[in-house]
């Protein structure tokens, strides 16, 4: 089956609004693609602002401590786990 050329693209948006309103299946046959691995890449972050009752961030704070590792970082593992368990079990 032939398959339609993936038209050049201005920039990501753009990109991004045509592979939202259309059908990859008409562009790309993934029968052939193969799993690849990007060990460098780094997941794209965005700051967010999120306000907690002072005890809670204190409390989390002090779990980190104990594990020795900034709160921050312990938020992110705690609502991966979390997120995960949801997906999992709904």
């Amino acid at each position: 089956m032939n398959k339609k050329k993936i038209p050049e693209f201005r920039d990501e948006d753009e990109e991004r609004e045509f592979w939202a309103t259309h059908d990859s299946t008409e562009y790309i046959d993934w029968k052939r693609s193969r799993r690849v691995v990007l060990p460098d890449l780094k997941p794209s972050l965005k700051t967010i602002s999120l306000r907690l009752p002072e005890a809670m961030l204190e409390e989390l704070k002090l779990l980190a401590h104990k594990k020795d590792v900034p709160y921050q970082s312990l938020m992110k593992t705690f609502l991966s786990d979390r997120i995960r368990e949801e997906l999992t079990t709904h």
